[in-house]
């Protein structure tokens, strides 16, 4: 039966280029707000938290326990992803971020208003705890409803390119956080900074977020979805049962694929923290640099991803999303050596190379993963699959690897352990791509009418 909303070979309707750039736009700024937050916790919670909200600890400790407070909002991703894939699987994908970025930007602006160790004691980190945990759960589901956004409305020539958009948002976010950090330590002394200049960059979220929700309340849901959810309810009216809930049935049809997800995150999600924030501690409270050093590097390293992002998503269009994948993993994994000798020089030039080329192989696995991880999944379960293979790893790669790096830093006054942990990071996702059937062109419709068919449903809500 010929879709009302599909064109014949399962992909939105022709003509509607402004359409599809109204839905890059929104999904990118969207996330680049939502990355703003998160990362601006990771960097404040290795240049001040250690400071403001844990004063009786020694320097280094007091870092370890700030990346603890910042690994813990990782716990919360994964519950983040449940609840937003299961909702957005069954409601659409517009409603839910809208949700995720109000949970995100209100957390981040409360977090510049909690007050000091000093003013309330205990109290203290366990309020910026508890906001950290807010901020996981709306990151669980920002990323998987705003990459779907994306690869749903695009067609499968070009799925790679207008889908790595929406990634972009990580090294911009990244970008606007440090920028802001940045002008903080460069306009203010420290003292000041400490005191009162941080909190600025947090209380700032709730003006990003007004503007994001505006441009995001402007665009439509995914055609792809609608039509599923069409399908959907003519199956329920034909045959008076419903589909299973997405999570079993990610879990019962698409395990494999979760597992692979699993995997491949691991090197870039590990990669991505010890390069962008890990690289903070080590250098202003390891090699005693100074915070502007460190800052500019990974500024300026930030706005080179950007510009890279969509260029390595084209060019996941023309080779597949294999083979870019896998240059960026083994490159990540082969730099960790080189990484390090050349903080450790402690020359602003060698460490912008460090970390300009470590985004440049992270770039090569973060550009083709929306496409990678949507073609995985059916229409009807994509949000759950996507978001449980990308969030559960995080709890396993992102979550832990600032503290690891610290606390192996800590025992062993030596980054070789770093970069062994990086490098076997990088061998297991070589491991999981390897296994994963390439994806590039799937018609994402054609996929949903397989699955399906071979799904059973059930008589369960």
């Amino acid at each position: 039966m010929a879709s009302s909303t599909l064109a014949e070979n399962g992909t939105p309707p022709v003509g509607r280029p402004a359409a599809l750039r109204r839905v890059v736009a929104a999904s990118l700024i969207g996330t680049t707000i939502e990355w703003y937050d998160y990362f601006l916790y990771g960097s404040a919670a290795a240049l001040v938290f250690g400071h403001v909200f844990f004063p009786k600890a020694d320097p280094l400790t007091g870092t370890l326990l700030s990346f603890l407070t910042y690994a813990i909002g990782f716990a919360a991703r994964p519950l983040g992803a449940l609840v937003f894939g299961h909702f957005g699987d069954r409601i659409g994908r517009k409603k839910l971020l809208v949700l995720s970025l109000l949970l995100m930007g209100g957390a981040t602006a409360l977090i510049g208003c909690v007050p000091s160790y000093d003013s309330i004691g205990i109290a203290a980190p366990i309020t910026l705890t508890v906001l950290r945990l807010v901020q996981g759960f709306a990151l669980g589901g920002e990323w998987g409803g705003a990459v779907l956004l994306v690869s749903e409305h695009g067609d499968p020539k070009r799925r790679g390119f207008w889908a790595s958009w929406p990634q972009g948002g990580a090294p911009a976010g990244n970008l606007l956080a440090v920028g802001v950090l940045d002008l903080m330590t460069f306009v203010q002394s420290d003292e000041q900074f400490l005191a009162w200049g941080w909190r600025v960059p947090f209380l700032l979220s709730a003006v990003l977020v007004m503007v994001g929700l505006w441009i995001r309340l402007a665009v439509d849901e995914s055609p792809v979805f609608k039509e599923a959810l069409a399908k959907a309810e003519q199956r329920k009216a034909e045959q008076k049962k419903v589909e299973q809930p997405p999570l079993l049935a990610v879990l019962r049809h698409h395990w494999r694929e979760v597992l692979v997800a699993m995997g491949a995150r691991m090197a870039e999600n590990i990669s991505y923290y010890v390069l962008t924030t890990f690289v903070l501690a080590y250098c202003v409270g390891h090699l005693k640099l100074d915070k502007q050093t460190a800052l500019n590097a990974v500024l300026i390293a930030s706005a080179v991803q950007f510009a890279l992002i969509p260029l390595f998503g084209a060019l996941s269009d023309k080779v597949g999303r294999k083979p870019v994948y896998l240059v960026g993993a083994a490159g990540v994994g082969l730099w960790a050596w080189a990484f390090f000798g050349l903080l450790d020089t402690r020359s602003f030039p060698a460490v912008l190379i460090a970390v300009t080329v470590g985004l440049v192989f992270h770039s090569a696995m973060y550009a083709p993963q929306a496409a990678f991880f949507s073609e995985m999944f059916a229409t009807r379960m994509r949000y759950s699959g996507a978001s449980i293979g990308a969030q559960f790893a995080s709890v396993a790669a992102g979550a832990p690897a600032p503290l690891i790096a610290t606390a192996l830093l800590k025992d062993y006054g030596s980054s070789t352990p770093i970069s062994v942990y990086v490098s076997l990071a990088a061998v297991i996702t070589l491991v999981a791509v390897l296994c994963a059937r390439e994806t590039r062109g799937r018609d994402l419709a054609a996929l949903e009418e397989d699955d399906v068919r071979a799904a059973p449903t059930t008589s369960g809500v």
